[in-house]
């Protein structure tokens, strides 16, 4: 894990511990991505969050809103204190990602199969407007039981969108249980490519493999591209990693004893 990758999971703790509940499990499977994308990969301007020219994030996955505000906040889109107001009556950063109250928020998100559609709307504008910019969009293994995804999927390869980039979370768990025992997709990989889409399956958690998966896609021409990402839910708690409750957590006293330390082993491996 990177000194990024670190810094976010210690936001997204803190943020979560002060809130005593919330979407642990998905949020914290995707961050070694938003790091590599944040980090390396996305044209952006924190102090201009509507620059016409910046990289559009579309977090279909709206409920894992805790890890991109962690993420926002700490390359300066809006003060790292306004965190610890997650889910509270009028706060700017609602459990789900609304684009008109946060930030760098591009697309409000949460309602599961809708954000990929709307990610792909706004590839369509750019290429209709011959703009540059590139549009990525995380969406949950789960999330693929919504037929809108799929939908998505076939028109993005019809209007050769080589500017959008997939990201599928394959955490292997979603609300209800195991992604197999719910609705089994079998080989996701698999299938997204039988859609015409240049797809990877890469380990995601590492930052290095996720890149190179990154710029391989922004590469491929006349096609769209998905990246599956082979995540561990809740990764860098490992006493919730794998536990089929992670989804949505509400703290019982022996498990805010497990996140402060957590936070504490965070905290000392960024001194």
């Amino acid at each position: 894990m990177s000194t990024f990758s670190n810094e976010i999971r210690l936001e997204t703790l803190k943020m979560l511990k002060t809130r005593g509940f919330g979407h642990l499990g998905g949020s914290m499977s995707i961050v070694d991505t938003l790091a590599v994308l944040y980090r390396d990969i996305m044209k952006i301007d924190p102090s201009n969050p509507s620059w016409s020219e910046r990289d559009y994030l579309v977090l279909s996955k709206g409920h894992a809103g805790p890890a991109l505000y962690a993420t926002l906040a700490l390359k300066g889109y809006f003060d790292l204190s306004l965190l610890q107001t997650l889910n509270n009556n009028g706060t700017s950063l609602p459990s789900h990602c609304d684009r008109l109250l946060t930030p760098g928020i591009d697309m409000t998100t949460g309602s599961l199969g809708q954000g990929i559609s709307s990610a792909v709307g706004i590839a369509k504008a750019l290429k209709i407007e011959n703009k540059p910019n590139r549009v990525f969009t995380i969406i949950g293994d789960g999330e693929l039981d919504e037929g809108q995804c799929y939908e998505a999927l076939m028109f993005s390869y019809h209007h050769k969108l080589d500017n959008l980039i997939v990201f599928v979370d394959e955490n292997k768990l979603q609300l209800d249980g195991y992604t197999v025992d719910i609705l089994d997709q079998k080989n996701i990989t698999e299938k997204i490519a039988s859609f015409g889409f240049h797809t990877v399956k890469v380990d995601g958690h590492n930052e290095e493999k996720i890149k190179e998966a990154i710029i391989n896609a922004m590469n491929t021409k006349h096609v769209p591209s998905c990246i599956v990402l082979d995540t561990v839910k809740a990764k860098g708690v490992k006493a919730f990693e794998g536990d089929i409750g992670n989804h949505h957590i509400r703290f019982s006293k022996q498990q805010e004893i497990i996140i402060d330390e957590v936070i504490k082993q965070l905290e000392e491996a960024l001194k």
